[in-house]
């Protein structure tokens, strides 16, 4: 890949990594509750996902799905209803002291928050949608694909790694002002309405929108 259009394809991951959505909530959320080093394990969940889209789109998967009426709702629906679990069991979480909580750090919390952010990233097809739409414009047909889609990979992975700890970073600084059980409740609702919103906005997502 072409410095230039490494440049242009760094542009256009910032731009997606920046702009809100179900992983951006899904960081900030575990940044509240687990702090920012443990939150790191949801990011980590979050870029598996990422690249198991682009390695679909890479082997051709990705257009079967976003051509697939059946493919796309299903992938689609899932993901709606993964969100829609994190809406409710955020609305559910109890308010017990959250240094408290953050504190807590065994090794299966780690493996679950891996797995949510998975989950996140991998039901969206948000992420087909992009990828689909914008990698060709950087893609080299008649070059070598692997270095070329390892440059992405890479690439998108820097990229969401910094924007997504921001995210967590950020939500992680509003635990020095959580101090009261009702404090605590407003935050969990208010991320619980975020993670509905994204499923309602995920609903909406067309298979036409790959155009």
């Amino acid at each position: 890949m072409a410095f230039q259009a490494w440049l242009a394809f760094f542009g256009a991951a910032i731009l997606i990594a920046v702009s809100p959505g179900a992983g951006a909530i899904q960081s900030m959320a575990t940044g509240l509750s687990h702090g920012v080093r443990r939150g790191y394990w949801s990011i980590l969940g979050l870029e598996i996902g990422l690249m198991l889209q682009l390695t679909l789109v890479a082997i051709g998967l990705g257009a079967l799905v976003t051509n697939s009426i059946v493919a796309f709702n299903v992938v689609k629906w899932l993901g709606v209803a993964y969100l829609l679990y994190l809406a409710v069991r955020q609305w559910r979480s109890a308010t017990r002291d959250l240094q408290e909580q953050v504190g807590t750090s065994a090794v299966g919390g780690r493996r679950a928050l891996v797995l949510r952010g998975f989950l996140v990233n991998a039901t969206n097809p948000k992420g087909l949608v992009f990828f689909l739409a914008v990698t060709p414009q950087f893609v080299v047909p008649t070059a070598p694909l692997l270095p070329q889609y390892l440059a992405i990979g890479a690439t998108m992975v820097a990229v969401d790694l910094v924007v997504m700890g921001l995210y967590t970073s950020l939500a992680a600084r509003l635990l020095h002002w959580l101090n009261t059980p009702r404090q605590q409740k407003i935050v969990n609702r208010t991320f619980s309405g975020l993670f509905a919103t994204a499923a309602v906005v995920l609903s909406l997502v067309r298979r036409g929108a790959t155009a």
